[in-house]
């Protein structure tokens, strides 16, 4: 739990009241009562630091004039280490550099004395309103601006979903349907569901479906006797039982046939198994998290999944995105597998080259997290240098070379829409432009070729000034080249 989450979830405010006067430091107490706040009363410097040690409050009420620390060094103390509360500053003294000064140094508001109970009670609760709200922008950031999670790289939109709803279901026993195309990293997201859940003491298990042969699935999954069968030499757990108390991973669910179907849904009413060979039950209390790279409702509509089962299987679905769809998380996740395989081989590599960066911008990645992971293996093994060259990929990425450096050229604006002359472009021609409604497609490709031309045709440039990625004007430049190409060719004007 963050450190605002934590404070969030307090029901009563903290006040932290810092006066030496003990009798000042009652009355100023007697004015909150009502306000059902928690207040803590330090009569000195060193006694703040110490109540600071523990949780921090949410307002500190500080007194100028201390026996041991003057009030604006505390003020900075406090702020330099850290502490996430709001300080307002109490004096008898009427300086405006005073109060200058305790803003300065990060003070939330700055009260002079003698002040009536209202200007304590109004200033305190705003500071806790404030402070309140600081909190909660504090847990959406973290809840929303993280580029790794649990194993997870990422800080597009679309990962920042999936870690949100990773670590809500996580803390629960609800069975999870995770599906996407291979290598998004499914079974990444199986064990972040395990070692953040209450059974991440217990076992995670993992049994693929597709890689084991029909006819030996269910004793993997179920177990066996010795002797239930021929070549059943010695009796077999099964993935259930040995998941008991932890989490089972069935990756590539849809791959089980309709009997095994029928057992797993047995299993999941009835949390009780027969292993083969054996005519009594055994309990097993298992979390079931499941994948596939099929649409597992389309296997129910084509009768290869059983309708119940799926309905059974698919309480929280988590589909995770394509590479393709993730704007420039390639490049986080190429960074790492760079770094991490470099120091793994003893190579130099530590980064990539604009042309690099631009080709895996550009690539469609079927093969995903994975494919992208065997790139860079590869690029690895067979280089050494300081940085990651385009010569070094593999033939359909270095096809993409000219994604970046033609960001002048490709996509331009045809020379028909073009004004022909620094007359025609001041005149009245431009001014009829100016007026007239063009199509919303032309705008855009407009925009991102003034951009790249006053960036210098550095396209990550561009992309910042027009806040978009990188990937977005690759992905218009290119398909405004493929549509320039399948248009005729005009001869002589024609």
């Amino acid at each position: 739990m963050t450190r605002a989450t934590a404070r969030m979830a307090t029901a009563r405010a903290k006040v932290l009241l810092v006066e030496d006067t003990v009798s000042l430091a009652a009355t100023y107490a007697g004015y909150l009562e009502a306000e059902a706040v928690e207040i803590e009363i330090a009569g000195t410097a060193a006694g703040a630091l110490s109540a600071l040690s523990g949780p921090a409050p949410d307002v500190i009420v500080l007194d100028v004039k201390l026996p041991d620390m003057d009030g604006l060094e505390l003020l900075g103390r406090i702020k330099a280490d850290g502490v996430a509360a709001e300080v307002v500053v109490i004096t008898g003294q009427a300086s405006v550099n005073l109060a200058v000064e305790a803003m300065r140094k990060g003070a939330f508001d700055f009260i002079m004395k003698p002040f009536s109970a209202d200007r304590l009670r109004v200033t305190v609760t705003n500071a806790i309103k404030h402070r309140k709200l600081s909190d909660r922008i504090e847990e959406i950031g973290e809840a929303f601006d993280r580029d790794r999670f649990q194993g997870l790289i990422g800080r597009s939109f679309a990962m920042q979903t999936i870690y949100r709803v990773l670590q809500n279901a996580a803390p629960t026993d609800a069975t999870v349907f995770l599906t996407g195309e291979s290598g998004t990293g499914k079974e990444l997201c199986a064990r972040a569901l395990h070692d953040l859940g209450k059974r991440r003491g217990g076992p995670f298990i993992t049994l693929n479906c597709a890689a084991i042969p029909r006819d030996l699935l269910e004793s993997e999954i179920f177990g066996h006797a010795r002797g239930a069968f021929t070549g059943a030499v010695s009796e077999r757990k099964g993935a259930v039982l040995s998941a008991d108390g932890g989490t089972l991973f069935l990756d590539e669910v849809c791959e089980m046939d309709l009997a095994l179907q029928s057992k797993m849904l047995r299993f999941l009413q009835e949390r009780s198994i027969r292993r083969v060979g054996e005519d009594h039950a055994r309990s097993a209390d298992v979390r079931i998290v499941c994948a596939s790279n099929r649409d597992p409702l389309q296997e129910v509509a084509s009768g290869r999944f059983r309708e119940d089962l799926y309905y059974r299987l698919h309480v929280v679905p988590v589909e995770l995105p394509p590479l393709r769809e993730r704007d420039d998380d390639v490049l986080l996740i190429a960074h790492k597998f760079l770094n991490e395989f470099a120091l793994e081989d003893g190579k130099r590599f530590k980064e990539l080259s604009s042309d690099v960066e631009a080709a895996f911008l550009s690539y469609s990645w079927p093969g995903n997290v994975r494919q992208l992971q065997n790139v860079i293996r590869t690029a690895v093994v067979l280089n050494d240098a300081d940085r990651l060259e385009l010569s070094m990929l593999p033939g359909e990425l270095r096809a993409l070379a000219g994604a970046g450096s033609a960001g002048a050229s490709v996509g331009r604006i045809s020379s028909s829409q073009a004004p022909s002359s620094a007359a025609e472009a001041s005149g009245p021609e431009a001014e009829r432009r100016e007026s007239a409604i063009l199509p919303l497609d032309l705008v855009i490709r407009t925009a991102i070729e003034r951009a790249i031309d006053r960036c210098g045709g550095s396209i990550p440039k561009a992309a910042a000034a027009l806040k978009v990625s990188p990937s977005t004007i690759y992905r218009r430049l290119q398909t405004q080249e493929e549509t320039t190409d399948r248009q005729p060719r005009r001869e002589n004007g024609k």
